[in-house]
């Protein structure tokens, strides 16, 4: 596609975000209602836009790396400013993991928040999640770090997992060299990244020395098996059940690998004694049933966990956080949440 189709797709998304709602509710039409929720106008428009640019079919894996970039360009709005942006590598298990490290501006021994994108653990990179990161450093504020993992098919189960607490243990040793508090290390992460996020949390406490705070954002948590809201939500709305299959078959070598807690965190036996948890899903989204018996499980064994569920949002409004509208109003949320629960830590 030309950079002048998508520049023109960019100021198409970027009007019509910023339309009255009383013309965005006549161009969303009808209104979607399932399950006792109702899809927000500005996401019934977005979702007409991303239908029209061809956003949920399945493509070969490098073919849908680039989808995902145009799409996040598409979506990205204004930029969300920072006090300082900065790419670097750290230590991992198969070589040197790129960073990109967001600074608030302003703000003294900020807390340190590990952050892991989505993408089925198959595509999303840096500049993808760009904006979510951003506006976490400057709303929460925190120091941000984003991680690239590695990433199937090239790289499958449990390669990512390996990447992500490399990068935690990273952060944690040298938060104080990064100008941070290192007694608040945090990890976040939305979809997949919410998966690693959840891992990092059980394996590291496991090693005695977790997170100070977990925040998911729409984790995947069992990809064992489709949850009900699979069959909900499976088409329409984003995220797909076809394009979660895709994403199972591009992750894991073996079938029996998702079994494994590392993979799905909520088949762990044991939740107890882990970081206290931000969780938060979406009305309509596939995975919105898995995220919330993820939290109901923490909350049963005793961790400290908010559960949050945008009703009116599909997977994957993070990314349209430089838009505005409800999508900004939720990311908001999101960083207050993990403010208040940064500031609790000890």
């Amino acid at each position: 596609m030309s950079g002048l189709a998508e520049r023109a797709e960019a100021l198409a998304a970027r009007g019509l975000s910023a339309l009255p709602d009383r013309i965005t509710r006549l161009i969303a039409g009808r209104p979607v209602r399932i399950d006792g929720q109702t899809l927000h106008p500005q996401v019934q428009v977005a979702l007409r836009l991303e239908g029209l640019i061809g956003g949920s079919e399945i493509l070969p894996v490098a073919d849908a790396r680039e989808r995902r970039r145009h799409d996040a360009r598409v979506f990205r709005g204004r930029e969300i400013a920072v006090g300082k942006v900065t790419d670097r590598s750290v230590p991992g298990p198969a070589g040197e993991i790129p960073v990109r490290l967001y600074r608030p501006a302003g703000v003294t021994q900020p807390p340190l928040v590990v952050y892991f994108h989505g993408g089925g653990h198959v595509i999303g990179d840096l500049d993808t999640h760009d904006q979510p990161c951003r506006h976490l450093a400057s709303q929460i504020p925190a120091l941000v770090l984003a991680v690239d993992y590695r990433m199937g098919p090239e790289h499958r189960f449990p390669a990512a997992v390996d990447d992500a607490l490399a990068a935690f243990r990273w952060a944690q040793h040298n938060a104080q060299e990064l100008g941070a508090d290192p007694r608040r290390v945090a990890v976040a992460g939305d979809s997949a990244g919410g998966n690693l996020a959840a891992a990092v949390a059980q394996l590291a406490a496991a090693q005695g020395d977790g997170p100070a705070h977990q925040a998911l954002i729409y984790p995947v948590t069992d990809y064992s098996r489709n949850h009900p809201s699979y069959d909900l939500f499976g088409e329409g709305f984003f995220l797909t059940a076809e394009e979660m299959g895709w994403f199972r078959e591009n992750y894991f070598a073996e079938d029996a690998q998702r079994l494994d807690p590392r993979a799905s965190p909520l088949l762990a036996d044991d939740l107890s004694g882990l970081a206290p948890a931000f969780v938060l899903t979406c009305g309509f989204d596939p995975l919105r049933d898995e995220g919330e018996a993820y939290a109901e499980r923490l909350q049963d064994a005793g961790v400290p966990t908010t559960l949050r569920r945008e009703p009116d949002l599909v997977h994957g409004f993070v990314n349209a956080v430089g838009l505005g509208g409800r999508a900004r109003e939720a990311m908001d949320g999101i960083a207050a949440s993990m403010r208040d629960g940064l500031a609790a830590a000890p």
